[in-house]
């Protein structure tokens, strides 16, 4: 999407909100805490600063890349050992902020610097004119130069009004891709490195859902509970926000139905094929000849 000076100033709070809000939640991120209580932290923190979740709080661990999002009361705990990542993302009049880090719990250090000095080099190429695939041979090269390798079925994105996944796709490899850049567009950069081969794939229960098409239904149950997914316009939610209001049995019925019709789509975990663990580091951008990075907070 490209921004006028208008929708600039919301692109430039969303990114600010989540940016706080994911570094207050990942200095949660120790063992012994429950994965529901960083999720959830992050999520109060996004509404505490003025803005919505453009998308639930996620937090994989280990060869988990992305898309785990905690059930309801779940119980589950971060381990020693574990290489964590947690995902952020804030809605502010429509405009997102998408930022994510990862935190060593153990024997990951390297790893985690990878997609970090990944990130950084993809920034420095960021400017009006440059293709996605220059980006992505500076992302490649730098995980590599750590021994790993990208995720490469894995991209960073445009960022729309109340789309969070748009074009651009911002590869993590040199794709050779000639798609260029344009001044005042949102992106973001996302890279993932593996100990791995490099590519994901889908697999078990999807907590993170998304509204795909209008549904009708003679079941109050589940207008009920389509009233409040309306309310998310669009944007992706949990489960879990809804099995508080509802309960688990009539979300389970409403959630059958729309999987049924097509007006859902569900967002598996998404681990690395070969079982490689994988880190993460993300930032929000605007693109200028000096970019803005709007997820950046100022302690960095």
């Amino acid at each position: 999407m490209i921004l006028d000076s208008k929708e600039e100033v919301h692109q430039r709070k969303a990114g600010m909100i989540a940016g706080k809000a994911l570094k207050f939640a990942g200095k949660m991120i120790k063992p012994g805490v429950k994965l529901l209580d960083v999720s959830e932290a992050a999520e109060q923190k996004v509404m505490d600063l003025g803005g919505s979740p453009g998308f639930p709080a996620q937090t994989s661990r280990n060869e988990i890349a992305a898309h785990y999002c905690p059930k309801f009361n779940d119980d589950a705990v971060y381990k020693e050992g574990d290489c964590v990542k947690l995902d952020v993302g804030v809605e502010v009049e429509g405009f997102i902020g998408d930022t994510a880090l990862s935190v060593d719990l153990g024997g990951w250090k390297e790893l985690v610097q990878a997609s970090r000095d990944a990130l950084n080099a993809a920034i420095k190429e960021v400017r009006p004119g440059v293709v996605t695939s220059q980006i992505g041979r500076k992302i490649e090269e730098a995980i590599q130069s750590h021994g790993f390798e990208p995720v490469r079925n894995l991209s960073g994105h445009g960022l729309g009004n109340y789309d969070v996944h748009t074009k651009p796709s911002i590869p993590n490899y040199d794709t050779k891709s000639k798609i260029e850049l344009e001044e005042n567009q949102a992106i973001a950069i996302e890279p993932f490195a593996t100990t791995g081969g490099g590519k994901i794939h889908e697999s078990g229960d999807a907590e993170v859902f998304m509204q795909t098409g209008m549904h009708r239904s003679r079941s109050v149950t589940t207008r009920r509970v389509l009233g409040k997914i309306n309310s998310f316009n669009g944007l992706p939610f949990a489960k879990r926000w809804l099995v508080g209001i509802f309960g688990e049995g009539r979300v389970n019925l409403a959630f059958q139905e729309m999987l049924r019709e097509g007006s859902l789509r569900g967002f598996p975990p998404l681990p690395e094929v070969g079982g490689g663990i994988v880190s993460q580091a993300e930032h929000s951008l605007i693109v200028k000849d000096r970019p803005v990075v709007t997820t950046k907070v100022d302690e960095e």
